[in-house]
């Protein structure tokens, strides 16, 4: 069960400076727990506390990085059970999916530690030119400096530590600000960071609003500004990042084929379930888009109606449960708003379509116009529209039909196609034989266009906290 208050953290330590933050079950209604809510004061001092503890967690030495690292995973496993229900009370999340959330959690601190054992640094040959015959080099890889982070409410406790981990890894300093409805899970990292011998200042985690946190993307105290959350925000924030490098996973609406040499249907309709609906489809690489040849379309569509129709809806507490509210009614209100357009226009609903308050039953749809916004836009929701196709290159050119561009899944057993999609698709990963929702934590994870900028997965994120610092020696 949830705590009836929580701290925020401010340089490593706890601070109850309030309650004002007030985190609603978002199943049941109602307050669940307070926050303490950080304003732009409490964030200057911990602005100020990171740069005072810059040269403390550079000089940290790798098995001292990694033990904080795996006293994480230690104690994560030990609180697996607080760390889901967390998950599904604060963000709605159907427990199954919860579970899997932490054991991603405890994964992403895994792989952190192993990584502050690889080899950073190179020889760099430089006697290229008679000019250069007495030189020799090399670069080795140190900490960029303190670091913002500002993270999603969908996957609040992975998200984040995409973004610790990497930090402590690398030996950087943060602030992170949490997203305001699912603030619970960051503050248990920070609690466990606080039971480290970390140097003062190396962390603090504000849950706070968006005016009070605008020095956390303008300062230039802070030298890193890794963004996870819509495209609008994103973008605007990287206008206003100034000199700091900037690093953003934006969303998408992700596409997924099946071509005719794909014959083993309840796979892939056992996959397109899990990656349309898994976590109400809160995902931003939930397949929203499904592409199936003419061969095969009834085929899947009337299998895939008939799986999406057998999911449980409810309360995410129930292990049955499949399909929990969305964050919020607003947001339910706004995608339910989508098929309604979609559905006067000429869209035919296959299943779903109702809603009630936060819960939207999960809804398959074909024959949605082109320029319609379950179409162009990033549904974030249990929503996915089918079409067909005959030609193999015309659907990945539909694919390619999009401002966004973070993942694609394609069922086909034809090398050549494979290698086409990968060379052709306009996206960060392409994943073959299963939806664009796959992933793993060490993989290098981002999008193109108006889905991102720079690429998650442990070392990805690592190698984006660290300069190169380069030595060359000449012999005379």
């Amino acid at each position: 069960m949830l705590k009836d208050q929580y701290p925020y953290y401010l340089a490593n330590k706890p601070v109850q400076a309030n309650t004002d933050l007030e985190v609603t079950d978002k199943y049941q209604g109602g307050v669940a727990t307070r926050v303490a809510l950080a304003d732009a004061q409490v964030l200057d001092q911990a602005i100020a506390a990171a740069e005072g503890a810059t040269a403390g967690m550079a000089a940290l030495k790798p098995y001292q990085r990694r033990e904080v690292l795996e006293h994480c995973v230690t104690r994560f496993r030990e609180r697996f059970d607080e760390l889901a229900e967390s998950l599904c009370v604060e963000a709605g999340k159907p427990i199954k999916d919860a579970e899997g959330e932490v054991t991603r959690l405890i994964e992403t601190f895994r792989v952190a530690a192993a990584e502050t054992e690889r080899d950073i640094g190179s020889v760099v040959p430089l006697a290229n030119a008679a000019r250069a015959a007495n030189y020799e080099g090399m670069y080795k890889r140190v900490p960029i400096g303190p670091c913002a982070f500002i993270s999603p409410f969908n996957f609040p406790l992975n998200l984040a530590a995409h973004k610790v981990a990497p930090a402590i890894a690398a030996g950087c300093p943060f602030v992170l600000k949490p997203a305001s409805r699912t603030p619970v899970g960051a503050l248990i990292i920070g609690e466990t960071l606080a039971e480290t011998d970390l140097p003062e200042g190396a962390f603090s985690i504000l849950p706070m609003t968006r005016k009070a946190a605008d020095a956390l993307v303008e300062d230039d105290r802070l030298k890193l500004l890794s963004f996870t959350g819509s495209d609008t925000v994103g973008w605007a924030l990287k206008a206003r990042a100034g000199k700091k490098k900037v690093v953003m996973e934006l969303g998408g609406n992700a596409a997924c084929i099946i071509d005719e040499t794909w014959d083993d249907l309840d796979d892939a309709v056992a996959r397109l379930i899990i990656g349309a609906f898994y976590q109400s489809g809160q995902s931003c690489i939930g397949v929203q888009r499904v592409l199936v040849h003419s061969s095969r379309y009834e085929e899947v569509r009337d299998r895939f109606v008939d799986a999406a129709q057998q999911l449980k809806a409810g309360d995410p507490r129930d292990r049955e449960t499949f399909i929990g509210p969305m964050i919020s009614e607003g947001e339910a209100q706004r995608l339910h708003g989508w098929i309604q357009e979609a559905e006067a226009t000429g869209g035919r609903i296959l299943c779903g379509g109702q809603r009630d308050g936060a819960m939207l039953q999960a809804t398959l749809m074909e024959n949605v116009a082109e320029d319609q916004k379950l179409v162009t836009e990033e549904a974030f929701g249990p929503a996915a529209v089918l079409s067909s196709f005959d030609d193999f290159d015309e659907a990945l050119e539909v694919v390619n039909n999009s401002r966004f561009g973070l993942q694609a899944g394609v069922f086909t057993r034809d090398l050549y196609r494979m290698q086409r999609a990968w060379d052709r698709l306009d996206v960060g990963g392409v994943i073959i034989g299963d939806v664009p929702s796959w992933r793993t934590d060490q993989m290098p994870y981002g999008g193109v266009k108006d889905s991102g900028l720079g690429r998650e997965g442990l070392r990805f994120a690592i190698d984006d906290m660290s300069e190169i610092r380069l030595l060359a020696i000449r012999t005379p």
